[in-house]
């Protein structure tokens, strides 16, 4: 009974040792006697104990390596670039991808920085910030070639980061800054120019009305002196005692108007009435002079040439 128990016991562990499982999205690769045999997909499979083992489970799903690469730009400011490989094994290839490379994320890695220190030296900074798609693809394309005859298929390649040096990070804000502070001082210079042409045409057109206003009083003013002299005319007065009249009625309307303003700081002179009727015979002397000059200019001019004298 004892070696029938161990025949048995030895009997199931043999049946276990036959059969093994995959899981889901992984690849067995199976060896025979330590030479590859056969890739086993995900489910249940068998195997002949001892004989044949499981070598390697591969796995199906996408993977992502982060590769950091620091170098240079055109115009000599370097920089600190992260590049995302996403790739997958092949299906197809999966003894490929196990047999033919030994570490295949070291191998990528070579290649990502080949084509990086290829492609960014080119560029200048500003055109490696723009252009990071560009590199990316050029990745790709490079990864794609070299790591499809290995049993790996190249997804994407991202460029996810551009870290340049910390000095020319600081440079790059204060020009942009100072670009900032410039926009702003045209804007604002441009808002004090429209201030000053909107107040210059306020204050002209306020001066127009003022100088309608004049005009207008003026007007007034010469309409009255001379309803004024009508009627000091009827009522006996002569013209020119009828105008000293009014030159002295509106001097002493200037006198009371200073007056009433006890904070006028205006000097009339002369103030008394006997000067404002010096300067209306002035006045009055000085046109009847100008009148008779203008008189006696206009007989003194020679006859026209071809007139005959009687």
């Amino acid at each position: 009974m004892t070696y029938f128990g161990i025949i048995i016991f030895l009997g199931l562990i043999v049946l276990f040792a036959s059969f093994f499982t995959v899981k889901q999205a992984t690849a067995a690769i199976v060896e025979r006697l330590g030479k590859f045999h056969v890739v086993r997909q995900s489910g249940l499979h068998l195997k002949i104990p001892f004989i044949d083992q499981v070598a390697k489970r591969m796995n199906l799903r996408i993977q992502q390596l982060d590769v950091i690469i620091d170098t240079k730009t055109l115009d000599n400011v370097f920089i600190r670039m992260k590049v995302s490989v996403q790739y997958q094994v092949i299906t197809a290839q999966v003894a490929d991808s196990f047999y033919r490379l030994e570490n295949p994320e070291n191998q990528i890695t070579s290649y990502v920085f080949d084509v990086v220190r290829a492609e960014v030296p080119k560029l200048k900074l500003d055109d490696v910030f723009v252009r990071k798609d560009d590199v990316a693809i050029a990745v790709k394309g490079e990864l794609q070639e070299a790591m499809q005859s290995y049993g790996y298929d190249i997804i994407k390649a991202l460029v996810t980061d551009i870290d340049p040096d910390e000095q020319v990070k600081h440079a790059m804000n204060r020009i942009n800054a100072a670009e900032r502070e410039k926009t702003a001082a045209e804007y604002e210079s441009e808002a004090q120019k429209i201030r000053i042409v909107a107040v210059a045409k306020a204050e002209a057109e306020s001066k127009k009305l003022q100088g309608m206003g004049i005009a207008d009083q003026r007007r007034e003013i010469a309409k009255g002196l001379e309803e004024s002299v009508k009627m000091l005319n009827e009522a006996g007065i002569s013209s020119q005692e009828a105008s000293a009249l009014i030159v002295v009625t509106q001097h002493y309307d200037t006198l009371h108007s200073i007056g009433a303003n006890n904070r006028s700081n205006l000097v009339l002179l002369p103030n008394s009435p006997s000067a404002a009727s010096s300067m209306l015979n002035d006045l009055v002397v000085s046109m009847a002079a100008t009148q008779k000059m203008e008189e006696t200019s206009k007989g003194s001019f020679p006859p026209p040439p071809g007139s005959h004298s009687h």
